[in-house]
């Protein structure tokens, strides 16, 4: 049966080959620390494999409790966790328990920073530029009153959730509602028009390098605040080139002001004057802008459609672990194309 697993192409055994995740392991025990087990009790699971539980979890968007069920069911879980058939594995609350625990550690950032260093060592330096972007990432939908709406929005407590601690643990008082503006057709040959979606979560703030797509720097908010405010906390200093690539959202005089005293070129996208149309100068300049940034919307299709990412949790520091942890992965995905190309070459 291993056989043919691997014969039809694990994608778990391509992860495994490709990424050595003991390199995680300095930074999930510090974060996770193991408590004394002089008293007895069922030895803890090791940290890299709990790990490598998260990224399954990650990778194919279950829950808790779908991931202890998904990993005594699928066998691929289980060699790519290396269990046997007989072992014990984790359940929904030892899973709950780690991430918790990298959570308050804030160890997500250590993990990426550890990997983006490999990949470095690797050869696979940040180059050519960077892209700025930032997707919406959804949260389950909460339904609050104006006057709800208005206290969290100043960070207040609403003052009939102060006194029922069960309803105020349920509540995600980070998230944001914002409307996702896109474009719609009815049928192939209509003419699109604009539509605008309520949506509510949190922002995916990233940079990736324009030579590799790796993301290389990331930061989460929540879905309201405006792209331009992470802006310069995302700017990549390790990159090979200075050139820095982004849409209209981010043009603004403070950011190319930023940009210029701080020794980068901006192709940031040119924004038309209210009432007038772009120049055919700045249009043509927007076109050869826009076929090198759309290099960053792969990280979010690859994210939405093949790992359908999505916050169960509640609260920014939770989110800030989902979203970091999609981050890396996403990585992990991009090092393995890559590896596949040069096999193939």
């Amino acid at each position: 049966m291993e056989a043919e697993l691997s014969k039809k192409g694990d994608p778990l055994e391509r992860l495994s080959r490709t990424v050595n995740f003991e390199l995680f392991r300095p930074e999930l025990e510090r974060a996770v620390p193991r408590s004394d087990r002089a008293k007895g009790g069922r030895p803890p699971f090791d940290h890299v494999v709990m790990f490598k539980v998260l990224v399954i979890q990650t990778l194919y968007t279950l829950s808790d409790e779908q991931t202890e069920f998904q990993v005594k069911d699928q066998l691929s879980f289980q060699r790519f966790l290396r269990f046997g058939l007989g072992d014990t594995v984790p359940d929904a609350n030892t899973i709950w328990t780690f991430r918790e625990a990298l959570t308050r550690a804030k160890a997500v950032e250590g993990l990426f920073r550890r990997f983006d260093e490999a990949l470095q060592d690797a050869g696979y330096l940040a180059m050519s530029g960077q892209i700025i972007d930032a997707s919406i990432v959804a949260a389950p939908r909460q339904k609050l009153t104006d006057e709800e709406k208005a206290a969290l929005k100043d960070g207040k407590v609403p003052k009939d959730w102060q006194d029922k601690p069960a309803k105020l643990a349920q509540k995600d008082r980070d998230a944001r509602w914002t409307l996702k503006r896109g474009r719609k057709k009815q049928k192939p040959t209509d003419q699109a028009f604009e539509i605008a979606v309520p949506i509510f979560g949190y922002k995916n703030h990233i940079s990736t390098d324009a030579r590799h797509g790796f993301i290389r720097r990331w930061c989460v908010g929540h879905a309201a605040e405006h792209d331009t405010r992470r802006f310069r906390e995302l700017l990549d200093r390790s990159n090979t080139a200075t050139s820095v690539w982004a849409d209209t959202a981010y043009r603004s005089g403070k950011n190319e002001h930023h940009l210029e005293r701080q020794g980068f070129v901006s192709k940031i996208h040119f924004r038309c004057s209210p009432g007038k149309p772009l120049s055919p100068e700045r249009a043509k300049a927007n076109a050869a802008r826009g076929r090198i940034r759309a290099g960053v919307e792969r990280v979010f299709a690859v994210q939405k459609d093949q790992m359908g990412l999505f916050v169960r949790t509640i609260g920014l520091d939770r989110a800030k672990t989902k979203i970091g942890l999609a981050n890396l992965t996403f990585n992990f995905k991009r090092l393995i194309w890559f590896e596949r190309q040069a096999a193939m070459a």
